[in-house]
């Protein structure tokens, strides 16, 4: 088999990996996704996630237009009420400004849920995804990569590695030698859902609704965004996200790999104490769908460097974590699979350069973000990170 011939190996089919594999797919470069999970539904995937500009311009630069249109229908975008904070116990209304910006396109909020998101990128691609292979690392050939599985066994040889497995990226791990560390701030969530109907007493919005009750360090936070012609549907299901100091949240036996009735009980009794107006949120949601959360983040002095790997590289959390505030991981990392897809297009496939290319415009791009989100992360959910002694995932 030439090197030309060989394909690219993806490790994980998460969002960034599945955009990248659209890209190779469209460059009719050769490629196998391999996934730890059984299935897409093997986990919970419905909270939203908020696309910016730049996340919104690489998505459309890779999709072809039939799939961008496909995409950019299963967005909801909000309008006219804009940013709204809520004292959660009280709820009346408070002026607090968010610290970051909201709108993109049309001066709308566009956001989409991760499931039908995954969905949409994972079109065409769905005969190259390998599933319940759980990569662990990876040796290099003499002209070629060999991904390591869990259960012993090694995928055929591909040209080249990219690790898209998220936080726990075992390539990462082995790529960097250890550089590339997601921190545990501590601080930790939950994600739920609950009919559009649940959602009247907001309206139309992005709104955050703050707890400041439980005092100092135990502040308890929900964001969400309603979007407009669907709050009269009861079939329609829109997501909100919980989040707490560190501390404020411990789930049951500590275990966060839990989802459904222990989540969602744990997000009843948080704000069992809230205004009426917000508790259809909480009263109504889809328990089976409730899912605990830790919030980690990577280095805020920026995305490190290590010896660069021809053949090995790493996109999206895998390569820079961030929190879940101002929205930017999930943007970040579709950058990533925009700009390894186009390198690797203009190239023609694999060629010795094209992955340090790609890592040294990352790190700049990356580095900005994930200081961006921590130090937003810092104000909203009191978080503090010490890089020597933060314990990491």
């Amino acid at each position: 088999m030439s090197l030309s011939a060989k394909p690219v190996l993806i490790s994980g089919a998460g969002l960034a990996s599945l955009l990248f594999a659209q890209s190779l797919r469209q460059s009719n470069i050769p490629f196998r996704i391999f996934e730890r999970d059984a299935s897409f539904v093997f986990r919970a995937q419905g909270y939203r996630l908020r696309l910016s500009d730049e996340g919104l311009d690489a998505i459309e630069s890779v999709l072809d237009p039939p799939t961008w249109t496909k995409f950019w229908d299963a967005c909801g975008q909000t309008a006219g009420a804009g940013f709204a904070a809520w004292d959660a116990v009280t709820g009346e209304q408070t002026d607090h400004k968010m610290p970051e910006k909201l709108a993109s396109r049309g001066g709308k909020v566009v956001g989409i849920a991760r499931g039908d998101m995954r969905k949409v990128f994972a079109d065409g691609c769905q005969d190259k995804i390998e599933w319940s292979k759980h990569v662990t690392g990876y040796e290099l050939t003499e002209d070629g990569v060999r991904a390591l599985f869990a259960d012993g066994t090694k995928s055929d040889e591909g040209c080249m590695l990219v690790g898209g497995e998220g936080i726990y990226s075992k390539v990462a791990r082995q790529l960097s030698g250890g550089k590339l560390k997601v921190f545990d701030t501590g601080a930790r969530g939950i994600h739920g859902q609950a009919p559009a109907t649940a959602f009247q007493g907001l309206g139309e919005g992005v709104h955050r609704l703050l707890d400041t009750s439980r005092g100092p360090g135990k502040d308890v936070s929900i964001i969400t965004n309603v979007r407009p012609g669907e709050l009269d549907d009861p079939t329609v299901r829109f997501g909100w996200t919980m989040a707490t100091q560190p501390g404020a949240l411990v789930a049951p036996n500590n275990d966060f790999s839990q989802i459904g009735k222990p989540a969602a009980d744990m997000a009843k009794e948080l704000t069992r104490h809230w205004a009426a107006r917000f508790k259809p949120l909480f009263d109504q949601m889809q328990v089976e769908d409730a899912a605990f959360w830790k919030i980690t983040c990577s280095s805020p002095s920026g995305v490190p460097v290590w010896q660069n790997e021809p053949r090995v590289t790493v996109i999206g959390d895998a390569a820079h974590s961030m929190t879940p505030a101002g929205g930017i991981g999930a943007n970040t990392a579709v950058q990533d699979s925009a700009l390894l897809g186009r390198l690797l297009r203009e190239a023609g496939g694999f060629r010795p350069g094209v992955t340090e290319a790609y890592e040294k415009e990352m790190r700049v791009y990356a580095s900005e973000a994930v200081n961006a989100s921590y130090t937003l992360a810092k104000g909203a959910f009191g978080i503090e990170i010490d890089e020597e002694s933060t314990p990491t995932v």
